[in-house]
């Protein structure tokens, strides 16, 4: 058979079963959900579904006006949706890798816009980065997930993980952090002396600085944040 005939690409290429259970990795950039119930996952995600699927955008007062003004404040843009229903779901976000982390009563807070899918078991917040919402173009914004169920999130390339500890403080390029432990808080510095060499409209350098015990993820890559109103 040629390596390059239809029927081998198919082969190459098909749908396997892997058997590892609610979320698994079809391909490094290809979620499958082996769905029986319902799924939380980013809004446009879908690439492909097979069986009795139903797809619901997230409802205005869904979550209580808490979210809805939060999401409204920050003109966040990763709206979310839910699919119900027996089949298999297939999601991806323009090409990015995904991870599949599965909480076991731990927190992590997560970019909003690297948050790909969550079981409806794990508790999430939106919380604002005010601090930075001036000084960036749109702001950011970041999701805070807590409890026990799996979560896949995505980013651009190979995530790293940077450890933090009490004497080695981690700083980050907003653009590049992809997510964090629960129990880290970030404060924002600006370094003026980097100006030129970072060229960014605002003048300054900004950074994220994690202190404590806890780890980072950053990606080999800066994502360009829109701000909706412009």
């Amino acid at each position: 058979m040629s390596r390059y005939s239809l029927n081998e690409f198919v082969q190459q290429t098909k749908q396997q079963d892997k058997g590892e259970g609610l979320f698994e990795l079809e391909t490094p950039r290809m979620l499958e959900i082996n769905l029986n119930g319902q799924v939380w996952a980013k809004a446009g995600a879908m690439v492909s579904y097979r069986g009795n699927i139903k797809f619901e955008r997230e409802g205005v007062l869904e979550h209580g006006l808490g979210k809805m003004f939060k999401k409204a404040l920050t003109g966040e843009g990763t709206s979310l949706m839910k699919a119900n229903g027996t089949g298999k779901l297939y999601l991806a976000d323009q090409g990015k890798k995904i991870s599949i982390l599965e909480l076991q009563g731990e927190s992590i807070y997560v970019n909003g816009n690297d948050l790909l899918a969550f079981e409806p078991t794990v508790n999430w917040d939106i919380k604002l980065m005010r601090k930075i919402a001036g000084m960036m173009s749109g702001g950011l914004f970041n999701v805070r997930l807590e409890g026990s169920g799996m979560v896949a999130i995505t980013s651009h390339y190979e995530p790293l993980t940077l450890l933090v500890t009490p004497d080695q403080p981690v700083f980050t390029d907003p653009n590049a952090t992809v997510a964090w432990s629960g129990n880290l808080q970030p404060d924002f510095v600006t370094d003026i002396s980097l100006k030129t060499f970072f060229g960014r409209g605002s003048g300054e350098s900004i950074q994220m600085k994690f202190s404590g015990n806890g780890f980072v993820v950053v990606q080999p890559y800066e994502e360009v944040y829109l701000n909706p109103q412009s």
